[in-house]
């Protein structure tokens, strides 16, 4: 067995064709699920990267449920909703999972974690202590992400974010890459939807990228998402003129 197989938990996911009634129908209409068969997964990350309105979080959420985590995010102990609104797409959705059991879990969803906060802290028993013991309602948003990623999550898990940054500086960014590294080396395989350039530049990883013409793996410096922020670095006084028509 190779080594990295040791970590790998979720090996491949296959859209079942024949269980879809109408593939006219959202999300399997979107361009990215329309085409998809298989998705491989690396054993350590694997970004899927896209435009706003692509399907990458449409997809990250099918995943996550497929692998049994609750719809608006945690572990797959959490048992709340406030709103109804996640697809049937992971009830097409064929996961092929390693023999190795991951240990730990969670799924992080930016735009409901305050939801997956308030439920935490809901429980009669004391669980604040796996988040640092302070309050995630008395930090702000990044406070909170990463009182999560260097308190709650343990090692030899799957991790699935959606958007991650949305509230993380380019700083914490960075800092979160770091702690992605150190919860790699304890056995953990992270898949991420994401918009961040410096979180998609951890080494090695499988990056996908969502788009008219479908899901393809890319290479880091051959995403849109390199290529613009890179331009506009370079060239910000020529960008914002040509923006702004001045």
């Amino acid at each position: 067995m190779k080594a990295y197989e040791a970590r790998h938990y979720l090996l491949k996911a296959e859209l079942m064709w024949e269980r879809v009634e109408d593939r006219a129908t959202y999300p399997f209409s979107l361009p990215a699920v329309a085409g998809l068969g298989e998705i491989d997964f690396h054993p350590k990350v694997t970004f899927l990267v896209g435009e706003n309105g692509s399907g990458k979080s449409t997809l990250i959420e099918a995943l996550a449920l497929a692998w049994g985590f609750n719809a608006e995010g945690g572990s797959k102990h959490y048992r709340f909703g406030t709103y109804d609104s996640h697809s049937s797409l992971h009830q097409a959705l064929r996961l092929t999972k390693s023999p190795r059991r991951a240990r730990d879990g969670f799924f992080l969803r930016a735009e409901s974690f305050f939801n997956a906060a308030t439920y935490l802290e809901s429980l009669p028993e004391d669980p604040l202590q796996s988040y640092g013991g302070r309050s995630l309602h008395a930090q702000s948003h990044g406070e909170s992400f990463m009182a999560l990623l260097e308190h709650r999550l343990g090692g030899k898990g799957l991790y699935i974010f959606d958007e991650p940054e949305a509230a993380l500086s380019p700083t914490r960014q960075m800092s979160m890459l770091v702690r992605m590294h150190e919860l790699i080396a304890a056995e953990s395989q992270f898949i991420i939807a994401t918009h961040s350039p410096i979180l998609m530049a951890y080494p090695d990883a499988w990056i996908y990228q969502l788009g008219p013409h479908g899901l393809e793996r890319v290479d880091y410096e051959d995403t849109e998402h390199f290529a613009i922020t890179r331009n506009f670095l370079n060239r910000h006084h020529d960008v914002i003129r040509q923006l702004l028509g001045e």
